[in-house]
């Protein structure tokens, strides 16, 4: 029996702290909160325990290799030689023949040496994570407003919050830890919760006020509450004068409240009833119904702005994006993916510079531009303009819209695959890297508040498994030797060396070591000595309170705003709506929409829940009148789900939750993104996987539909 070893939860990116211990067999004995962690205290979720200890998901326990057209087990030696000779040969006819996709499933070491290989050692423009298929939007977002990315509130600030706005998101189902902190601040004398979510989710029956919008307006909402804030005065002028820019800009953008209401289908009073709701300490929350959209980082910026414009950014009050990923915030700080370690600007060529030299590799050597994004990297494959890809604990061919595509592209190309368990995209591997997972690695991750903390190893991996920062070391040892200095790469040196590359920027985990996690557990970033770690970014207020950082002015010595913009000042939009990119009309009379389970991991590699008897577990839900609306394209309990991509058949779950005329998918299974659309916002690269036109069929009986004989949504989904 081995210790109890300290690590955190890679169920979600709350980053709640565990104490795990495995038997002499290798095997979990239990897992349990940390009472020590500053992240959660010691309370956990049922979810996150049973996936640690127990995830029903096919383990890939050897190396696999394409033979005859099937996966046939190889050693190491074998795998290695061939992903190297097909990237070689790639890379012969230049650095943008190979694509590199990771993960927010990736520790912030191997995310970083992954992105030293990828964009120091290959030079490759085509290199991406999945974490540009949840979070771009609001990354975008920040970085335009505050000019740095990551939210400025803290799950500190939770309790002292009024009014809890949520938008767009479902933590009691995907953040149930969090959640309790938001619903017990809600609950109090003076909370108040609202939720806008077109759907009466678990977490809007929580809600004092539910605002269901139509799916794909959220940006037509947020001005018109913006518009309406304005209207009735609830303005902040005094922060705005000092703290910010672009205030009349924006007001002059705004549209007409009556008419941006009707838009987004929500009657005036419950405008006006959002808008008075920031007239107290207001936190807004927004999750994937707001990011993935065409207009995710303009209806991420508005939120931005209801916080400026009302003065609520400081103790107790912001804008706070709630990350899916247990290290989406990692992968963005880390993996050289948008930007260099530490938010250093991409294009910037004195950081340009630094990195290369840190890295020991030509200037030249490093892409010009970070590239397309996730969903245009999967065009290029479809051009035959990529030769080989490698995608490192991602599922694209379930995670992305337009999946027949997706994995079209995939099969017309020399496909690496490395990963823990048996996924849709290893399916179409040419090989695969099996790659250790939870509580069989070593390394650290970041919260969604900008917490590191240490995961660590309870158990051996099985034989032939390796972790992900041993796989990156022995294929950067064949393809570019002299990248790494050795070729077992240690998880504590990865972390020295990314950390040395962020001292001095906005994101500084110089401060941060192993050592000192040992110690506290989890240290908050920016932490540019060994002593302190930061609070509400953006703000130094020497324990001031809200009202006080609402009130400093820029001569205030006892709290002083500094924004990393030009100016020094936080930034207001302009963004508009233009419309959602798929309609509904005659053809296509209905919209889907997809949301997540509480049973359910991601796209379900891991957890690959099977269906309840009466096949629920995978149904379409909806409103009554939709199907009374449709009642011949119904036959024993199926129906066939149709869009201009694809066609599921599917079970049928009738749920006055889900308004008249949309249909509700889950998120976790494959079939569903058959249907979505790739559009995708122009500023983030993120799809607009939350919108799609789509009509209901009877199932064709003489015929075999893609689902099997079960009539359920086939498939598995995304990422271990």
């Amino acid at each position: 029996m081995t210790d109890r070893e300290p690590t955190t939860c890679m169920r979600c990116a709350v980053g709640c702290g565990y104490q795990q211990r495995a038997g002499d067999d290798g095997e979990f004995l239990d897992v349990r909160g940390d009472d020590d962690h500053p992240t959660n205290g010691g309370k956990t979720c049922s979810r996150g325990v049973r996936e640690t200890i127990d995830p029903s998901g096919e383990r890939v326990t050897e190396p696999l290799i394409r033979r005859g057209g099937t996966l046939r087990p190889t050693d190491w030696d074998t795998v290695l030689g061939t992903v190297s000779v097909r990237i070689i040969e790639a890379l012969r006819n230049g650095n943008d023949n190979v694509a590199v996709l990771g993960s927010g499933q990736q520790t912030n070491e191997a995310a970083y040496a992954l992105g030293k290989l990828a964009r120091g050692g290959f030079g490759t423009r085509y290199y991406d994570a999945n974490t540009t298929l949840c979070m771009a939007s609001a990354v975008q977002a920040y970085v335009q407003a505050f000019g740095s990315d990551a939210p400025p509130p803290t799950y500190d600030d939770i309790p002292d919050a009024e009014t809890h706005v949520i938008w767009g998101a479902n933590p009691k189902i995907a953040h149930p830890v969090l959640y309790r902190r938001i619903a017990d601040s809600a609950g109090g004398d003076d909370g108040e919760l609202i939720v806008v979510d077109p759907v009466e989710s678990e977490t809007a029956a929580d809600a004092d006020l539910h605002v269901s919008p139509e799916p794909g307006t959220d940006l037509a909402l947020a001005r018109a509450v913006l518009a309406q804030v304005v209207d009735d005065g609830l303005v902040d002028r005094e922060f705005i004068e000092h703290h910010t820019e672009g205030f009349e800009a924006m007001v002059g953008s705004l549209p007409d409240v009556d008419v941006a209401a009707e838009t987004a289908g929500v009657p005036v009073e419950r405008v006006s009833e959002l808008a008075a709701a920031f007239d107290a300490r207001t936190l807004v929350y927004w999750g994937m119904g707001v990011n993935q959209s065409v207009q995710g980082t303009g209806t991420a910026r508005s939120l931005i702005d209801l916080c400026l414009a009302t003065g609520n950014l400081g103790p107790g009050s912001g804008p706070f994006s709630l990350t899916g990923q247990a290290n989406s915030m990692g992968n963005r700080v880390c993996a050289s993916k948008s930007s260099w370690p530490g938010y250093r600007p991409f294009d910037d060529t004195a950081h340009r510079k630094a990195i290369a030299n840190a890295w020991g590799v030509p200037l030249s050597r490093l892409p010009d531009s970070s590239g397309p994004g996730f969903v245009r990297i999967i065009d290029e494959l479809a051009r035959d303009n990529v030769d080989v890809c490698w995608t490192v604990a991602t599922n694209p061919v379930a995670g992305m819209p337009d999946a027949n595509h997706v994995e079209s592209a995939l099969e017309d190309t020399f496909l690496i695959v490395q990963d823990a368990f048996r996924s849709d995209t290893v399916e179409l591997a040419d090989v695969v890297l099996p790659a250790a997972t939870w509580g069989e690695s070593e390394g650290t991750v970041m919260n969604m508040e900008r917490r590191v903390s240490r995961v660590s190893a309870a158990r051996e991996p099985p034989a032939d498994v390796r972790q992900d920062v041993d796989i990156i070391g022995a294929v950067a040892d064949r393809v570019v030797s002299d990248l790494f200095d050795s070729t077992r790469l240690d998880p504590e040196a990865l972390f020295d060396e990314v950390s040395a590359l962020t001292r001095g920027t906005t994101a500084d985990l110089s401060g941060i070591s192993y050592e000192r996690l040992s110690e506290e557990l989890a240290v908050r970033w920016p932490a540019p000595d060994e002593t302190g770690e930061g609070g509400y970014r953006y703000y130094d207020g020497d324990g001031a309170d809200a009202e006080d950082a609402r009130d400093a002015t820029p001569d205030d010595a006892d709290g002083r705003w500094s924004f990393p913009t030009d100016s020094g000042r936080a930034r207001f939009s302009n963004a508009s709506h233009r419309g959602v990119p798929e309609p509904i009309d005659e053809a296509y009379p209905l919209t889907l929409t997809t949301g997540r389970r509480p049973d359910a991991y991601n796209t379900g590699v891991r957890t690959r829940p099977d269906a309840d008897d009466d096949g629920s577990a995978t149904a379409a839900r909806m409103h009554p009148e939709t199907i009374a609306d449709n009642l011949r394209a119904f036959d024993r309990g199926e129906t066939v789900i149709e869009s201009r991509r694809s066609a599921v058949t599917v079970g049928v779950a009738p749920d006055a939750h889900v308004p008249p005329g949309l249909v509700w998918l889950p998120v976790h299974n494959p079939a569903a993104n058959r249907l979505t659309l790739s559009a995708a916002d122009p500023e983030s690269a993120e799809p607009n996987l939350k919108q799609c036109a789509v009509a209901l069929r009877a199932p064709d009986r003489t015929t075999t539909d893609i689902t099997g004989s079960s009539g359920q949504l086939n498939g598995t989904g995304s990422h271990s």
